[in-house]
C-alpha cells in the first residue's frame, strides 16, 4: 500500500515537473520570438534611416527634408516633408523690392484717381446747375421787376464763383493724379525689369482702368462746358435782341441786363 502512494506521488510530481518544463519552454520562446521581432524592428528602422540620408543627398538645393517617425502597426515609418529655404539672393530681395514699389504706386494712384473722378463730378455738377439758371432767366428775359432781376443775378455769379472754385480743385487733383499715373509707369517697368512680371502687369492694369475712369468723366465735364457756351452764347443774343425791342420803343433798357456776364 505504503508502495503504492509512492508510485502516485512520483507520478504526480512528474506530472508536475512536466507542467513546469512545458511552461518555461512557452516562456522561453515568446522571449525568442520578442527578440526575433525587435531585430526584425531594428533591421527595418536602420534601413529606412538609411533610405532617408541617400533621399537627403539626392534633394535639390534649394530645399530641407525632415521626417517624422510614426509607429504603424509595430514597427516605424519615417514621412518625409519639405520645406522650402527663403531665398535672399539679390536678384530675390531686388524682385521683392520691386513688388513693393508697385504696391505704393496702386495705392497712390487709386487715390489720386478717387479724388479726381470726384472733383471732375461735382465740376459738372456745378456747370449744370449754372446752365439751369442762365436758361432760366433767358425764358424770364423781361418779364421781372429790377429787384428780382437783381436776386437772379446773384444766384447767376454765386454759382459761376463755385464753378470756378471746382475747376480749381479739379486742376490741382489732376497735377498730383499725373504723378502717380508717371510713378506707376516707372514702377511697372522697375518691376519688369526685375523680372516682377506679375507686379508689372498688375500695375499696368490698374493704370489703363484708372485712365479709363479718368476719361469718362472728363467728357461728362467737356459736354457741361460746350452747353453752358451754347448757352452762353444764346443768352447774348438774346440781350441783344430785347435791348434792341427796347431802343425801337424808346424806353430806356434796364440796368440788370447791362451787366457783363
Amino acid at each position: 500500500m505504503q508502495a503504492l502512494r509512492n508510485c502516485a506521488l512520483c507520478s504526480t510530481e512528474g506530472l508536475l515537473c512536466s507542467r513546469t518544463d512545458f511552461l518555461q519552454l512557452r516562456s522561453n520562446m515568446a522571449v525568442f520570438a520578442r527578440g526575433f521581432s525587435s531585430v526584425g524592428l531594428l533591421r527595418n528602422t536602420a534601413c529606412i534611416l538609411s533610405s532617408r540620408r541617400a533621399m537627403r543627398r539626392k534633394l535639390p538645393a534649394w530645399t530641407r527634408a525632415d521626417c517624422i517617425s510614426l509607429s504603424v502597426s509595430g514597427g516605424l515609418c519615417a514621412l518625409p516633408f519639405y520645406k522650402q529655404v527663403e531665398d535672399l539672393s539679390h536678384e530675390a530681395i531686388i524682385r521683392r523690392a520691386s513688388s513693393l514699389v508697385t504696391d505704393s504706386a496702386n495705392t497712390y494712384l487709386s487715390q489720386t484717381t478717387l479724388a479726381l473722378v470726384d472733383a471732375l463730378t461735382q465740376y459738372t455738377r456745378a456747370l449744370h446747375t449754372l446752365i439751369a439758371l442762365q436758361k432760366r432767366y433767358l425764358t424770364s428775359l423781361g418779364k421781372l421787376t429790377t429787384d428780382e432781376e437783381d436776386a437772379v443775378w446773384q444766384v447767376i455769379i454765386g454759382q459761376r464763383v463755385e464753378v470756378g472754385d471746382k475747376l480749381e480743385e479739379c486742376k490741382r487733383y489732376e497735377a498730383n493724379w499725373a504723378n502717380a499715373t508717371s510713378l506707376c509707369e516707372l514702377a511697372a517697368q522697375a518691376a519688369h525689369n526685375a523680372g516682377a512680371n506679375e507686379a508689372s502687369a498688375t500695375t499696368q492694369s490698374n493704370l489703363q482702368v484708372a485712365q479709363s475712369q479718368v476719361e469718362q468723366v472728363r467728357q461728362l465735364s467737356l459736354v457741361a462746358e460746350r452747353k453752358l457756351a451754347e448757352t452762353k452764347a444764346e443768352e447774348i443774343q438774346r440781350v441783344a435782341e430785347f435791348a434792341a425791342s427796347m431802343e425801337k420803343s424808346g424806353e430806356d433798357m434796364p440796368e440788370a441786363y447791362l451787366r457783363e456776364d
